[in-house]
């Protein structure tokens, strides 16, 4: 056996590494305060298994990013009895109340001292890529239909880790190349993008932000239309071969449960292109999650701020 003051049988010890000072520094891990309101993602679309799988990862994601997060999950179309499987946001963000005074009375019973609660008991976080205003104002209502004392954080983009994780969707497909420094070619790869969304044109303009990040890493022309207005995608698809692009690829701009089922499949037919997947459970959500709860919060959160 070995001891810190030195080897018992001539082995040599091993010894923590003493931290680096200065800017070579590594920074501490972020941790969740104690007491941190809760951080609820607000699912759109019909509740399923496939919607909470993905909700559940990007929580998981979350807590890996901010250990110590209290994370929740509630649904626009959720159900308000009590113990569902897919609870309404209304109804999660009451529970989360429910549960903070809870424990507030708790401490107060023990003979604890407990100061005034301050701060929101949630941070709601659209799991949105983009502005779509009729699921916002829907979220606002379940905000107030709670008894919460809750705040709305912004959707999650634009931003270049969405920017990003288009890019690795569409490489998925086969329809550009993972690393444009590589050199090699992708056969299939489109030399046109339409970012296709849902949200009007509101979220068709907040897309185009991210669209010109998306353009920069492939070099191709990259437009945003609106999959839920009849005749947009075809629209820009025609503009594109107009400029001078022949192979055409979809890249949804959407995490998944937003969109209603067949406006991609129509979207595509329309456009006469191939499409890639929704963004789904790319890590980076998770990282923009917890980064929308802290900017929301006021706060800076080491890891989930960058």
């Amino acid at each position: 056996m070995s001891s810190p003051t030195g080897p018992d049988n001539g082995l040599p010890v091993r010894m923590p590494r003493p931290r680096p000072a200065g800017r070579h520094r590594r920074p501490e891990p972020a941790v969740a305060p104690e007491g941190a309101p809760a951080l609820v993602l607000a699912v759109p679309g019909a509740p399923s298994a496939a919607s909470r799988g993905l909700a559940e990862e990007i929580i998981s994601i979350g807590r890996s990013e901010l250990p110590g997060l209290d994370g929740r999950i509630g649904y626009l179309d959720g159900d308000d009895a009590e113990g569902s499987e897919f609870p309404s946001l209304s109804g999660v963000l009451t529970a989360v109340a429910h549960e903070r005074a809870a424990r507030a009375e708790f401490s107060r019973a023990a003979g604890h001292e407990v100061p005034p609660a301050t701060g929101p008991d949630a941070v709601v976080v659209p799991l949105l890529a983009g502005p779509d205003g009729d699921l916002l104002r829907r979220v606002r209502q379940a905000l107030m239909d709670s008894s919460a004392a809750a705040e709305l954080a912004d959707v999650l983009g634009p931003h270049p880790l969405l920017a990003e994780g288009l890019h690795v969707r569409l490489s998925e497909a086969g329809l550009a190349r993972a690393d444009r420094a590589r050199l090699f070619t992708v056969t299939t790869a489109a030399d046109g993008i339409i970012l296709a969304t849902t949200g009007g044109e509101e979220a068709v303009r907040a897309a185009g932000i991210t669209g010109m990040l998306l353009a920069a890493r492939l070099a191709v022309p990259v437009k945003a239309a609106a999959l839920d207005q009849e005749g947009s995608v075809a629209s820009i698809a025609e503009q594109l071969r107009a400029e001078g692009s022949t192979q055409l690829a979809l890249a949804p701009y959407l995490i998944g449960p937003e969109a209603a089922e067949g406006l991609l499949d129509t979207a595509c037919k329309e456009a006469d292109c191939a499409t890639a997947e929704v963004l789904g459970s790319y890590p980076a959500l998770g990282k923009l999650a917890v980064a929308q709860y802290s900017a929301a919060l006021g706060i800076t959160l080491g890891a989930a701020a960058r």
